[in-house]
C-alpha cells in the first residue's frame, strides 16, 4: 500500500440530519495507513456519526471523504464496521458466524476453516466454537463480532466501542496482531491511550475536532505499561483535554 496516501481524510465534513441540528461542523481529520486512531469525546460529540461517514453509512452534508483514496462508497470492500452491538445471527454457530464474510467471498472451505479457527483462537473463544449465539455472555458475543470482521482481512478497521466486554489478556493479543488501520470510538481515555498511536478529542455542540495527543509509547504494549509513569501522564493530558472540550 502506498503510505504517501491517507488512509483515511476528512475535509471541512460537516453532517446535520433533515432540518435537525448540526451534529458535526467543519471536521479534517487524516489517518495514515497502518495508525491506531481513537476518538473520545462527550455523549452527543458525534463520534458515532464520524465512523458512519467514513463506513458510507451516511454521507456528509459539506465537506469531503476519502478512504485510501477512494469515497467511502467505492472503499467498502476494505472496510470492516464492529457495532457496540455484536448483530450477530441467532442461527449460526459462533464458526459459521466468524466464517460469514468469507462465505460469501466464496473462499474454499478448508482456508475457511483455518482462518476461522486462528481468529477463535485470537479472541479466546476457540472452546465454543460450535456453539450458538444464545448460549454466549455479551462480551462473547462482541469477540465473535470482532473475529468476524477481521476473517476479511480488512484495510480499516472500524470500532464503536466493542472492547468494553473483553478482558485485558484479549485486549493485549488484538493490539500485537493488528495489521490494519483502526479507528477505535470509545468513552475510555485509559483505553484509547493503551491501544492508540494517537487520540483525537471531540467538543460537543456540534462536534467538532478540539484537540489531537500523540501517544509515543512502546509496542507491543503489555499490562504493565500501566504501571509506568510516562502512561499516567499522557492519560493525565488527554483526560485534560477532555474536560477542556467539555467546556468547550
Amino acid at each position: 500500500m502506498d503510505r504517501a496516501v491517507p488512509m483515511v481524510e476528512l475535509a471541512g465534513v460537516s453532517k446535520r440530519y433533515a432540518k435537525g441540528p448540526m451534529i458535526l461542523d467543519g471536521i479534517n481529520m487524516k489517518i495514515a495507513k497502518g495508525d491506531f486512531v481513537s476518538i473520545i469525546g462527550p455523549s452527543g460529540c458525534g463520534k458515532s456519526t464520524v465512523l458512519k461517514l467514513i463506513s458510507g453509512l451516511t454521507s456528509p452534508s459539506a465537506g469531503e471523504i476519502r478512504v485510501d483514496g477512494m469515497t467511502p462508497k467505492n472503499a467498502r470492500e476494505t472496510i470492516s464496521y464492529v457495532f457496540q452491538d455484536a448483530t450477530l445471527l441467532p442461527w449460526k454457530t459462533v464458526q459459521q458466524n466468524v466464517g460469514l464474510g468469507l462465505e460469501l467471498e466464496r473462499v474454499a472451505a478448508p482456508t475457511r476453516e483455518k482462518t476461522v479457527a486462528s481468529l477463535l483462537q485470537l479472541v479466546g473463544l476457540s472452546h465454543v466454537g460450535k456453539a450458538f449465539p444464545r448460549e454466549l455472555s455479551g462480551g462473547m458475543k462482541m469477540r465473535v463480532s470482532i473475529a468476524r470482521a477481521l476473517a476479511t482481512q480488512p484495510r480499516l478497521l472500524l470500532m464503536d466501542e466493542p472492547f468494553a466486554a473483553l478482558d485485558e489478556m484479549s485486549r493485549e493479543r488484538l493490539h500485537e496482531e493488528q495489521k490494519w488501520t483502526a479507528i477505535f470510538v470509545t468513552h475510555s481515555v485509559a483505553e484509547a491511550v493503551f491501544l492508540s498511536k494517537r487520540v483525537i478529542v471531540l467538543a460537543p455542540n456540534p462536534g467538532r475536532v478540539h484537540a489531537q495527543f500523540c501517544v509515543p509509547l512502546p509496542v507491543p504494549r503489555t499490562l504493565s505499561l500501566r504501571e509506568e509513569p510516562e502512561y499516567d501522564e499522557i492519560v493525565t493530558k488527554v483526560s485534560r483535554g477532555l474536560r477542556a472540550a467539555l467546556a468547550a
